[in-house]
């Protein structure tokens, strides 16, 4: 792979090549997706949906939305460094094509920007609630009229591959969805596969799965445009990653290593000082006594600490990232940055204990409980109304329910796949909030 073609500006539906050189200054092209994506409806979602601890009413707790931006600041910082190391080592990235430092910065920030966007209410259990609907549940009825790839990309529903969908889907109005740049949208994509089939490999890449198929033809368009490596055979569409995915991913572990076990911290799940030495031992070599001696209260500690563990873990995978940029642009490197870390055995004790004392928490476990069961709830309506629509079948409660999601869910759709998909979809973009608010409805437990 090489970056002139990683670096592409080209959007979806573009007839004409775009040229770094005859970029407006003032508001670049990778610029440009990060607005997008900022004020588009999904994203703001976010701030009503869980990051760790679901619908927590402090003011400590992170949202996806928090940790979005905060995930995204980190990996502007990652982008800009490797950037500056990657154009002193191949000139003619800014010489001929005029590719300047910002530009990794922009691209990394708006990739890691939207990197959760795809998540269903409730967090990870959200996406096992949605999956284990048609694998376990009611939803197993359609299995012998989907083809088996069709039915795997239910029963593994993946926030990542939902997230594809949401930047790249159109709708009346919105051709080609966000239209963000190829680049970002092969940053974002951390799974370049397709759901089946799984891969028992250890290779990062094959962990999950970055679209569904009714998106294949797209991503493939799209990895063609960026000169991704083919992984897969012809009936395996599967490639490997765009190279600054590992710097997306490496904003995300460190933020939610460090940031989850600070939320843990500030709800008392975690004891301070017992905590704050995890902290000291990943930051020992770079820590000012004296300034951290003075600091009076736990939020000014967590902060110190927090602030030196992210600068110490960016300056670190930067450095990774670079000593292996050959064997990534050859599709050899298979692991996260995060992994080849010093700090390693500092990083697994705090996420050992954000595990045990956060993770699965009574409060947490609690609250996903009841996320299983909304999600269950408006998974069995809605999909028994949408596929009873397609079959001309439906009854006067169908019709109601149909009235109600006409504006979210496509009824137009001709083919089951679809239609159990765009029901996924309306279901996967509801905050925490709105799924409860609609399952009481359903319930007829509030008007």
């Amino acid at each position: 792979m090489n970056w002139e073609q990683l670096l592409s500006l080209k959007r979806f539906g573009d007839t004409h090549k775009r040229l770094r050189k005859e970029q407006d200054e003032t508001r670049l092209g990778f610029e440009v997706d990060y607005d997008r994506i900022i004020f588009s409806s999904e994203f703001r979602s976010l701030q009503d949906k869980t990051q760790v601890v679901p619908l927590s009413k402090t003011d400590f707790v992170h949202t996806r939305l928090t940790h979005s931006l905060e995930v995204s600041v980190v990996g502007r910082s990652l982008g800009r460094k490797v950037g500056q190391k990657l154009l002193e080592k191949h000139p003619h990235l800014r010489d001929v094509h005029g590719y300047q430092i910002n530009d990794f910065g922009a691209i990394v920030a708006a990739a890691a920007l939207a990197h959760d966007i795809g998540n269903p209410p409730f967090g990870h259990s959200g996406e096992k609630a949605i999956g284990e609907f048609f694998k376990t549940g009611e939803g197993r009825y359609f299995e012998d009229q989907l083809t088996a790839k069709q039915y795997e990309d239910l029963c593994s529903f993946e926030g990542n591959a939902n997230g594809f969908k949401i930047l790249t889907e159109s709708r009346k109005g919105r051709v080609g969805g966000l239209r963000l740049s190829y680049a970002t949208l092969g940053a974002f994509t951390k799974y370049p596969k397709e759901s089946l089939p799984k891969k028992p490999t250890k290779h990062i890449a094959d962990k999950k799965y970055g679209f569904f198929q009714n998106e294949k033809d797209l991503f493939q368009d799209i990895a063609e445009e960026l000169g991704l490596m083919k992984r897969g055979s012809d009936n395996d569409v599967s490639y490997c990653r765009h190279p600054l995915v590992y710097l997306v991913e490496a904003a995300d572990d460190i933020c939610y290593t460090i940031i989850d076990f600070e939320d843990g911290i500030n709800l008392g799940l975690i004891q301070e000082e017992y905590a704050l030495e995890y902290l000291i031992n990943l930051v020992r070599d770079s820590i000012q006594t004296k300034t951290y001696n003075a600091l009076q209260s736990t939020q000014d500690r967590l902060s110190y600490l927090r602030s030196l563990a992210i600068n110490t873990l960016i300056s670190e995978a930067v450095d990774i990232f670079m000593e292996h940029e050959e064997a990534i642009l050859s599709g050899e490197f298979s692991k996260a940055l995060i992994d080849y870390s010093d700090y390693e055995a500092q990083i697994k004790d705090i996420i050992t204990l954000s595990i045990s004392n956060v993770y699965q928490a009574t409060e947490v476990v609690d609250k996903e409980i009841v996320g299983y069961k909304v999600i269950n709830e408006l998974l069995a309506v809605f999909s028994k109304a949408v596929v009873n629509n397609l079959q001309n079948n439906v009854s006067n409660f169908d019709k109601l329910i149909l009235k109600s999601i006409k504006d979210h869910v496509d009824l137009e759709k001709d083919n089951l796949y679809d239609s159990l998909l765009s029901v996924c979809f309306y279901v996967s973009k509801m905050s925490d909030t709105n799924a409860i608010l609609t399952y009481q409805k359903l319930k007829g437990n509030h008007l």
